[in-house]
């Protein structure tokens, strides 16, 4: 499993220069069937890091443009009066594939942005009284811009605890924006991407990843991580019992992805920033990194 891993991390590398640990975090999020938000501010290769996820798991694929004129109808599909069939006809919006990339949602109202917390959640939507299941695999992508941006409205709480780990890709180093001046465009080289883990083989991993073993010591310690957080100055709760499983379910991702059957506390320290720091935020920006980086130091792996 590790070398059919890196095999993909090595490929998704040569789309996204210089970015192997948010490559390894985003590869681990979906292995861990969690949603991914790229927070970053326009053109560091957001959306060229999700088309490129899509593609190297041969998964069906669309991409929803997210503006303040976006209605709900537009991502999950309305019904339309057929006169041939006499009937309404239900026509399904982009909702309705395996990996969705919502581009720039907080560009919408919190209106549109709330009509994907059933699909995120139940995996189907409920639309003029008819409960329709999602494809399988089913994996969001979403991109934000910094909400210091014009234009932009906040995803709410319970948005943000839908996507299983937020990613920052910041800026390449100068030898990898070196390489990608002087290289091919990032898009043509993403277009001709191949299924390096193919359905069958993403949904064998993701099975693998359920198998792999947490000793209650390990439990213990993810346990006083969840604890702490909801004993902090500043915040009003602290993580979830969601945030809990979500962040039980990526250390295990991490362990299988290096090889590993069981998970070392390591794996829990490396996916914590990615699934904690968006959960921590509540309208303080900037002062969840100083957060988790409190509560990695203060917490003892062994007590």
């Amino acid at each position: 499993m590790k070398q059919k891993m890196d095999s993909v991390v090595a490929e998704l590398n040569k789309i996204l220069l210089g970015k192997d640990n948010q490559i390894r975090l985003a590869l681990c999020g979906l292995l861990a069937r969690g949603h991914l938000l790229i927070e970053d501010i326009p053109g560091m290769g957001k959306t060229t890091l999700s088309h490129a996820l899509a593609k190297i798991m041969g998964l069906s694929y669309q991409r929803i443009q997210f503006t303040n004129d976006l209605l709900p109808a537009d991502v999950l599909g309305y019904s339309m009066y057929d006169r041939e069939a006499g009937s309404l006809v239900f026509h399904p919006g982009p909702i309705f594939a395996q990996v969705v990339l919502a581009d720039e949602i907080n560009r919408a109202s919190p209106r549109t942005q709330s009509a994907l917390l059933e699909a995120m959640e139940e995996r189907q939507v409920s639309i003029e009284g008819e409960t329709r299941p999602l494809p399988s695999p089913f994996f969001v992508i979403a991109t934000q811009n910094p909400i210091e941006q014009g234009g932009t409205f906040p995803l709410p709480e319970s948005q943000l605890d839908r996507f299983l780990m937020r990613l920052q890709l910041g800026y390449p180093d100068p030898k990898a924006e070196r390489e990608l001046l002087e290289g091919e465009d990032r898009r043509a080289i993403t277009g001709r991407l191949q299924a390096i883990l193919p359905q069958p083989e993403l949904e064998a991993a993701q099975a693998a990843v359920e198998k792999v073993s947490a000793s209650p010591a390990l439990l213990d310690y993810l346990q006083r991580l969840l604890e702490q957080s909801r004993r902090m100055p500043g915040l009003v709760y602290g993580l979830s019992p969601r945030a809990g499983l979500g962040l039980l379910r990526a250390a295990k991702a991490w362990a299988l992805m290096a090889g590993r059957d069981h998970v070392l506390p390591d794996d829990v320290q490396a996916v914590f920033p990615s699934v904690a720091e968006h959960r921590l935020e509540q309208g303080e920006s900037g002062k969840s990194k100083e957060r988790v980086r409190q509560l990695l130091t203060t917490v003892s792996v062994l007590e």
